[in-house]
């Protein structure tokens, strides 16, 4: 199917959370911390009041009341301390954006600074063990004797792989629009991926009940996680409405998005194999180092696919975590198996060439029975078919394995491998259908459409079910007015409102007239199972000798995750995985100021994303896959697994094409130069 919303997009005409006229609208600028940590000793908003159009200064000298409880970022102007560089201390609330801006900037605002530490390193001496990592898994688990399953080894790989902090940069800004009804009802039109959540959040937060809230989010631009959870500027943007009695927008600049709406925390991943003579693993241990802020405790599940990948006798997976003086890091584009693949894919490659094994087979080799971190079985797992199908497509066989022998000119050439994973997850959901006097359905759910198509989707579930055209299917999402629906996020977006139209579908069908349905007890009675998505990705490779650029031009994918709903929106989903894995591999990264705290690349212009050029051969393929233990459509998440993998894909083919290997993302040219020579 085409996009349903596809002609309302391209002619402008979809309306985005800022663009939501209102009467008398105000607007807001955020006033941002110039210090990393201490206190702010005094906020003098005497100057930006004077200027016109100015309506209100909001800081901690009149703290504005929020409900008791309430923690992170979300708790705008109730403390003095300040946790990082670029934490919001005050804000302006303006008759235009011009004039809020410019009084922003005319706010002045004295502190008490302290020493910060914003850097994170494998000894850094605050490093602990959480008691679980995102989003409830245990921090550590293992079975067997790793040390002596390494002893025993006829090769072993002892590697260290790290990656940067790295920001979501969706296309829309993060933005919002909040007025409050006579009725003393707040109405807000948000930027984010589940509206039944963010309700639930700022009802909370701003001490309502539920019902006193209404989030509308009809058309996202984007959130890759960064919307996935309620962020400062829809919090602000109530206290300032409040403030001014008045409805007010805030849009935040894509400078202050580096700030306070999350990012990937940087990980440092170590990661120790043994294989035997004939190449089965004897050991396999992962421990990854991570950040978080002194706010609130974020740590992200980078080693839990070496829990779902390889079979072996002694597994041991663990999580360290740090707080330090930045912002709190979120969930990110595959958040856990994104990073986590990247090093163990990588390890895995290194472990295939001291072995003297094809990289294919070696996974071929190790390929388990049940899930070894778990020993749950699989509701089915087809990655060795994935491998099999991308090396027949990627011409595999005819590969040279030594390394740094093939050129082009002045082009070294290398491929490479790496396998993917992802969770498939389900949450439970509410939707209802309806028979319209026209003879037409309404399905409504308060799902989330953040530019993956969730609308086409959906209504093609709804008139699978019903037996009818999908243009006789109407669907309402995107307001949480609507019956409660989960995050569109982890990937479970389709198969949790899936299920829940597909139930009321069924129930329509029955009724005559209505179906309403609540998924809740069927997704808590399945059956306990390891579910995941899984993929093989290969990557050709040419790094310049001279300058070291690196230039991909095929990257192939083969995914089996369950029955695809919709070829379109699926190739779409994975085309965009795997292009913004190529951006994670070889140019994405922020740095962090260590003298000043805060970021140093903060916006498009330091922080690169891959462009058209950039991807030049992308292929995208799957297997259909039969599984009844995940949905009424059998299907399996696919937002996410396209990133897992393409780093370590790349980053294997740069080994090959050089002979040298670089441990630590992005593959910059200066690397690749300092590698060679």
């Amino acid at each position: 199917m085409n996009r349903i919303e596809g002609r309302v997009k391209v002619t402008g005409l979809a309306t985005y959370a800022a663009e939501y006229p209102a009467e008398g609208l105000t607007h807001a600028y955020a006033v941002q911390s110039r210090i990393a940590k201490g206190r702010v000793k005094r906020v003098d908003g005497g100057p930006a009041l004077e200027l016109p159009g100015v309506l209100a200064v909001l800081s901690c000298e009149d703290p504005p009341p929020l409900a008791e409880g309430v923690e992170g970022e979300l708790a705008l102007f109730q403390s003095r301390e300040v946790a990082y560089r670029g934490q919001i201390v005050a804000a302006v609330v303006a008759d235009s954006y011009e004039n809020a801006r410019a009084a922003a900037a005319a706010v002045r605002v004295e502190y008490d600074p302290g020493d910060h530490d914003v850097t994170l390193r494998a000894d850094h001496p605050g490093l602990y063990k959480p008691e679980v990592v995102n989003p409830n898994f245990p921090a550590d688990t293992g079975h067997g004797d790793v040390e002596a399953g390494l002893a025993e080894a006829a090769t072993t790989v002892d590697v260290t792989y790290t990656t940067p902090v790295l920001h979501n940069n969706p296309m829309e800004p993060h933005a919002c629009v909040a007025l409050w009804e006579k009725d003393g009802r707040l109405l807000v039109y948000d930027s984010i991926q589940g509206t039944t959540s963010d309700r639930d959040t700022l009802a909370k937060t701003l001490g309502l009940p539920p019902d006193g809230v209404r989030v509308v989010a009809r058309h996202v631009g984007g959130g890759f996680g960064s919307k996935g959870s309620t962020r400062p500027q829809a919090v602000l943007a109530a206290l300032a409405a409040r403030a001014v009695g008045r409805p007010v927008k805030i849009a935040l600049t894509r400078q202050q998005m580096f700030d306070v709406t999350g990012y990937r925390t940087p990980t440092i991943q170590r990661l120790r194999l043994g294989a035997d003579a004939g190449g089965r693993l004897t050991a396999l241990e992962h421990v990854a180092y991570e950040q978080s802020s002194t706010l609130v405790e974020f740590a992200e599940q980078t080693a839990l696919p070496a829990r779902v990948m390889y079979a072996t006798p002694a597994l041991r997976t663990a999580h360290r975590l740090v707080r330090l003086d930045v912002a709190t890091p979120s969930w990110m584009r595959a958040p856990g198996e994104c990073p986590g693949m990247y090093a163990l894919e990588s390890a895995l490659d290194e472990l295939a060439c001291a072995a003297g094994i094809d990289p294919v087979e070696l996974r071929v080799l190790n390929e388990p029975d049940t899930e070894p971190g778990s020993g749950l079985p699989f509701s089915s797992r087809h990655l060795v078919a994935c491998l099999r199908e991308g090396a027949r497509r990627f011409d595999w066989d005819a590969r040279d394995p030594r390394p740094g022998i093939r050129r082009m000119g002045e082009w070294l050439v290398g491929t490479g491998v790496a396998a993917s994973t992802y969770p498939a997850y389900r949450s439970p959901s509410k939707a209802v259908a309806t028979l319209r006097d026209d003879g037409d359905f309404l399905v409504q759910v308060a799902a989330a459409d953040i530019g993956t198509g969730a609308r086409t989707v959906l209504t093609r579930i709804a008139a699978d079910t019903l037996g009818v055209a999908p243009q006789r299917v109407h669907l309402e999402l995107g307001d949480s007015a609507l019956p409660d629906a989960p995050v569109a996020g982890g990937s479970m977006g389709t198969a949790s409102w899936g299920t829940a139209v597909v139930r009321a579908c069924e129930e329509l069908l029955r009724d005559g007239k209505e179906g309403r349905a609540d998924t809740t007890e069927e997704v808590r009675n399945a059956a306990k199972l390891a579910r995941q998505a899984f993929g093989a990705q290969f990557a050709e490779v040419r790094v310049s000798a001279v300058t070291g650029e690196v230039r991909v031009p095929r990257l192939l994918g083969v995914f089996a995750c369950g029955h695809i709903v919709d070829a379109k929106l699926a190739r779409s989903q994975f085309l965009g995985g795997m292009t913004m894995g190529l951006g994670m591999a070889l140019m994405e990264e922020t740095l962090t100021d260590a003298e000043f705290g805060g970021f140093l690349h903060r916006d498009l212009a330091q922080y690169h994303v891959p462009a058209c050029a950039d991807a030049t051969g992308v292929e995208a393929h799957w297997l259909e896959e039969h599984d009844d233990e995940l949905n009424p459509m059998g299907s399996k998440g696919i937002g996410e697994i396209g990133i897992v993998g393409t780093a370590a894909a790349i980053g294997n083919a740069v080994h090959h094409a050089t002979g040298h290997r670089i441990r630590d993302l992005p593959l910059t040219p200066a690397k690749i130069l300092m590698a060679r020579f």
